[in-house]
């Protein structure tokens, strides 16, 4: 669906303004009222009477008599400057109930865009830790969002698998440990150790550089070396070490992606576009843009002090480089109509020069490449850093959440761990949810300090608040008896429902957070979404009896906003990739 009720009700609205106005109707601008219990929508109408040379109120005051007749199914009482707008309870429940009941609510038809998503794209041979978990979650939840709204979306991992890092890691595990014991690692524990060992002699490669300047040149001496030989193509030592390394490194991957309900169209690393790096070179030096600057090969950007470098001096390659080489696969590709980039907001410089370089080729769709670029997350104390051995492994806190998860559900439900034989599973859901909805709910270009207080508190806007809630709202559905369809809705006397506005606004919003989170890149909007949903529905089972209602007619129409409400729930929790549990 496009249109959803409310924002019918809306166009309504704006329109009848606009014809007593004489103004076009995209120049009504409606908005939420601050507090829910002054309407649906408010008309700030500020600009307006500065127009008409009149007070705010008393234009307030006067649409309000205008619009009495024009709105049969909606009220409208000003309130200082604002008119705001109450929908009729009954027309608006018919309206909204059967839309809501549909699995495309909140959705779009295809509508032709195309979206390369790049996100999560993590390092080859470090552990996947708390600092790799927002372009994670963040990007899946945008390609499910984006989906959702009628946008083809390829989902890729692109994978640090290159450079002069690797370099650095070879050098580290030639001087600081060794094969066999990375091998007697992964055998006797699994690929988590091997990585962990990897960063191991890594932090060691680290601590020696800073030892003093002699030492710290040897390495880099050394460390160029290696990287010069992987680049060179040729099948050697340095090769079959990466080609080691990555494939450690995938196992790992693939069980974290497992657990978090992340998966990808492609899975593509830095490495892939090995073969294109000197065509593209190459394309770049025939359009005549580039110059050679003490050696290396570089590229002026307008109102930027320093060019582009795109190739060292010593002929190896660059993380510009190799973004440039990929985009222009994508385009040739899959002819996208945007190239989203999931990725820290400490590389906002990086995409500016990529989009720039583009343009500087001549190529209009440079405007297409996004940076949704978000905040670092932070320990209290500073910077995450795998080279200082200060990060936060993301299987820990899965496993520390679980736990306390189990700890929860056995003192507020023991019988529910003790005769349900999926409570792990359960448990485990409810521990990942919170960990995601933590992340998603944040506006993503903030910055997070990591506190495990935070990650595992379960009260207030949390995962696993919005998850009981869904559970609660379906064992009241269970414990009914009655399986509620939307073939259901036609028989329903709507009037029954006249006092669960707020519950019927909170579902009504939905679409449009929907619709805006695929706009922005932003999916905090279905966090705030899913957290108002869950909010009312506690405060519409709080004060009014569903099951043993006054009377039939009362009990039929509870049920259905009770089921429109976990329906709406559950679709918002899986736009954000967190499970929708039937009972906890």
């Amino acid at each position: 669906m496009t249109v959803s009720p409310l924002q019918q009700f809306q166009r309504t609205i704006a329109g009848a303004l606009a014809s007593s106005l004489g103004v076009d109707a995209t120049a009504i601008l409606l908005e939420k009222p601050r507090d829910a219990n002054h309407g649906d929508v408010a008309f700030p109408c500020f600009r307006f009477a500065k127009e008409r040379g009149v007070a705010p109120p008393a234009l307030a005051a006067k649409l309000a008599g205008d619009l009495a007749s024009a709105l049969p199914s909606v009220s409208a009482k000003p309130a200082g400057p604002f008119l705001n707008f109450t929908i009729d309870r009954a027309i608006f429940a018919r309206e909204l109930l059967p839309a809501a009941f549909r699995a495309d609510f909140g959705g779009a038809p295809p509508s032709g865009e195309v979206i390369v998503l790049d996100y999560s794209s993590p390092n080859i041979a470090k552990r996947f830790h708390v600092g790799h978990l927002r372009s994670t979650v963040i990007g899946a939840a945008v390609k499910r969002i984006c989906e959702a709204r009628g946008a083809r979306v390829v989902g890729i991992n692109h994978l640090g698998d290159w450079g002069s890092q690797f370099g650095k890691l070879l050098t580290a595990l030639r001087r600081f440990g060794s094969e066999a014991d990375l091998d007697k690692a992964v055998e006797t524990e699994g690929p988590w150790r091997g990585i962990e060992y990897l960063q191991d002699v890594y932090v060691q490669y680290h601590i020696e550089e800073k030892k003093g300047a002699d030492a710290g040149r040897e390495l880099a001496a050394e460390s160029r070396k290696w990287f010069l030989e992987l680049e060179s193509g040729a099948d050697n030592e340095a090769r079959r070490l990466w080609k080691k390394l990555t494939s450690i490194s995938m196992k790992e991957f693939e069980r974290i992606y497992q657990k978090l309900g992340v998966t990808f169209d492609e899975v593509r690393g830095e490495s892939a576009y090995e073969k294109d790096l000197a065509p593209t070179i190459e394309m770049c030096k025939k359009a005549g843009v580039t110059r050679v600057s003490e050696g290396a090969l570089v590229i002026e950007i307008d109102g930027q002090e320093k060019p582009a470098l795109l190739q060292t001096g010593d002929g190896t390659t660059l993380y510009l480089t190799r973004d440039l080489a990929s985009v222009f696969y994508r385009k040739n590709t899959y002819h996208f109509t945007k190239a989203v980039y999931v990725v820290g907001g400490d590389q906002l410089d990086h995409f500016k020069e990529l989009a720039a370089v583009v343009k500087k080729l001549g190529h209009a769709w440079s405007g297409d490449i996004v940076h949704a670029h978000f905040g670092m997350m932070r320990l209290p104390e500073g910077k995450m850093s795998t080279r200082e051995g200060n990060v936060i492994i993301l299987s820990d806190l899965i496993d520390s959440a679980v736990d306390k998860v189990n700890e929860i559900m056995l003192e507020k439900n023991p019988n529910f761990s003790n005769t349900n034989r999926n409570s792990g599973e359960v448990a485990e859901q409810v521990g990942i949810g919170a960990i995601i909805y933590h992340d998603l709910k944040q506006d993503r270009r903030r910055d997070i300090v990591f506190k495990w207080d935070d990650v595992l508190n379960f009260d207030g806007d949390t995962g696993p608040y919005c998850q009981y809630t869904h559970a609660r709202l379906a064992s009241i559905l269970k414990k009914s008896g009655r399986a509620i369809s939307e073939s259901d809705l036609g028989s329903l006397n709507y009037t029954m429902l006249a006092d669960a506005g707020p519950l019927l606004m909170a579902i009504a919003r939905f679409p449009a957070a929907v619709e805006i989170a695929a706009a922005r890149f932003e999916p905090h909007h279905v966090a705030q979404s899913a957290f108002d949903i869950a909010q009312a529905s506690n405060a519409f089972y709080r004060d009014h009896r569903v099951l043993d209602a006054p009377s039939p007619e009362v009990v039929a129409a509870r049920l259905a906003i009770v089921e429109a409400a976990r329906r709406t729930l559950e679709r918002s929790l899986q736009l954000l990739g967190i499970a929708a549990p039937r009972e906890m």
